[in-house]
């Protein structure tokens, strides 16, 4: 077993795990007090406190950056439940820049395996497939409608609830300062912060890198998923 330590959790490289063409590296912390069917989410510093599955994937990628290739990802999640007892009904992806991006593609392409996602930084699913250096640098525009039919030709034929999607970027506009000072919340259609489909948070002037905040993602991933339960991931990936 290889081992690494991030904060107060020790993180076990899962070596049996090769279900990924890219041969992406799998890593997970289970909480001694874990209870299945357990959540499977990215969260550390909150696994413990909530019983939940950990899974870090580790780009093989020479920068540590992710591609658009989610099939491995997805086959995690499968091994998670499988191995661990976790509850395929309450999976959630979170990710920053091209984590974002990636996690963007798994809630496109696997609306039925992960329940929500959060994503800091990220740019549109299948942007970077369109025209990388278009869509890295901010360039590529389309229409709702376009975005919408790229991400639903990925499933065709799929009529099942679509992932919820909590979204964060840096802003020069002038904030709202909501939910905090120099923030901008926009809940798009019915609903509040922790019930709506999609919720967008804009950051005055910090950059790149939005400042994580873990305790909206689970307050997010858990008003609508705590009770859910499920015995297997739907789609054969």
């Amino acid at each position: 077993m290889a081992f690494a330590t991030l904060g107060i959790c020790q993180l076990q490289q899962v070596r049996d795990f090769s279900a990924g063409p890219t041969k992406v590296g799998m890593y997970s912390y289970v909480p001694k007090n874990i209870k299945a069917p357990a959540p499977i989410i990215e969260v550390l510093p909150l696994a413990d406190r909530h019983g939940i599955t950990l899974i870090f994937p580790n780009s093989k990628s020479g920068g540590g950056c992710f591609d658009v290739a989610s099939k491995a990802i997805a086959n995690m999640v499968k091994y998670a439940v499988d191995k661990y007892g976790g509850d395929a009904n309450r999976t959630f992806v979170i990710g920053t820049s091209s984590g974002a991006m990636m996690a963007n593609v798994l809630a496109g392409v696997y609306p039925d395996v992960f329940k929500a996602a959060s994503v800091y930084s990220g740019v549109p699913d299948g942007c970077f497939y369109i025209q990388a250096n278009a869509c890295v640098n901010g360039q590529l525009t389309q229409t709702a409608q376009a975005w919408g039919d790229l991400v639903r030709s990925y499933y065709p034929g799929y009529t099942g609830p679509r992932t919820r999607m909590q979204i964060r970027l840096t802003t020069k506009k002038d904030p709202a300062n909501i939910p905090q000072s120099g923030y901008t919340q926009t809940i798009y259609g019915d609903g509040t912060s922790t019930t709506a489909q999609i919720v967008g948070y804009s950051a005055q002037g910090v950059g790149h890198t939005v400042p994580q905040h873990p305790n909206l993602d689970i307050a997010f991933f858990w008003h609508r998923h705590r009770a859910a339960s499920s015995k297997g991931v739907t789609r054969d990936a």
